[in-house]
């Protein structure tokens, strides 16, 4: 681990201190999204034909100046990225979107997310996604537990609500997925979970999908669209912290983080529920 100096720990909470302060910028990037959401925003289209706005930008800003005093390398889609050459030396890195599901953001449907995913040896080890709408936040990785917190009581740990893993599958199954998300797609793990098998779409955008993973209120979340890791990375150790995972559509594998491509290959994100 890096040469973090402890803040202290909370009474009463699971996390070391780093992640209450992870958790803290993205409560702070959240309350700066929100400043900005109240009034008129233009975006700018970037080279991919994706659009991103100065909310954006300013998330990214807050929670890399509270981030980079924990000397962790930190990757983030509104920073410079370091060449892979670089990236090969870290043993651990942050990967943050301060801002997921820029385009809900625009169309103002309150689906949008903060994440933060602490990486260590390829893995997601903890996650962070917070909702600047519903203001709450998701934590969570296989060593601690999941919790979900209120913004006004994030001091207070002995308010959070811990979630617990869900091993019966909602009836009909819950698919969660994109607004654009096409049902077919041939050649993947995903048919074995919907054949023969009564289901129902949820559709949201960004990593908020992750909160009805979490609560049991959706069983399954296939992506066949790009992504990239910062997009899934948090999400991927709040899952394991509930027993579920994230993976590979083609050849069942977790993905893996701080690779050469920072794509995503297409996935499925699964509760404990179906893997049951």
């Amino acid at each position: 681990m890096s040469d973090f100096v402890s803040l202290g720990r909370m009474s009463n909470s699971p996390f070391p201190s780093m992640y209450h302060l992870a958790i803290q910028a993205s409560i702070l990037a959240s309350e700066v999204i929100s400043e900005i959401y109240r009034e008129p925003v233009v975006p700018v289209i970037k080279e991919d034909g994706s659009p991103v706005t100065k909310a954006d930008f300013a998330a990214s800003e807050v929670i890399s100046d509270l981030l980079e005093t924990t000397n962790i390398p930190v990757l983030g889609e509104e920073r410079e990225k370091a060449s892979f050459e670089e990236r090969l030396k870290w043993t651990e890195n942050w990967c943050v979107d301060p801002l997921d599901g820029t385009r809900m953001f625009l169309k103002r449907n309150g689906e949008f997310s903060v994440n933060i995913a602490h990486i260590v040896g390829n893995k997601a080890v903890f996650g962070v996604i917070a909702s600047p709408v519903n203001r709450e936040v998701l934590v969570g990785g296989p060593t601690f537990g999941c919790f979900l917190i209120p913004f006004d009581q994030f001091e207070s740990p002995e308010n959070w609500t811990e979630l617990k893993e869900h091993s019966e599958r909602n009836d009909p199954l819950q698919i969660i997925c994109s607004h654009s998300y096409q049902a077919f797609h041939g050649g993947t793990q995903f048919e074995e979970y919907t054949e023969n098998r009564s289901h129902e779409y949820i559709r949201k955008g960004s990593a908020i999908k992750f909160f009805d993973l979490a609560l049991g209120e959706a069983d399954i979340y296939p992506r066949f669209a790009p992504t990239m890791e910062w997009d899934i990375a948090a999400g991927h150790a709040i899952l394991n912290a509930l027993g579920g995972t994230v993976v590979n559509a083609h050849t069942n594998q977790p993905l893996t983080y701080n690779k050469e491509d920072l794509f995503n290959p297409h996935f499925i994100a699964k509760t404990k529920a179906v893997l049951s």
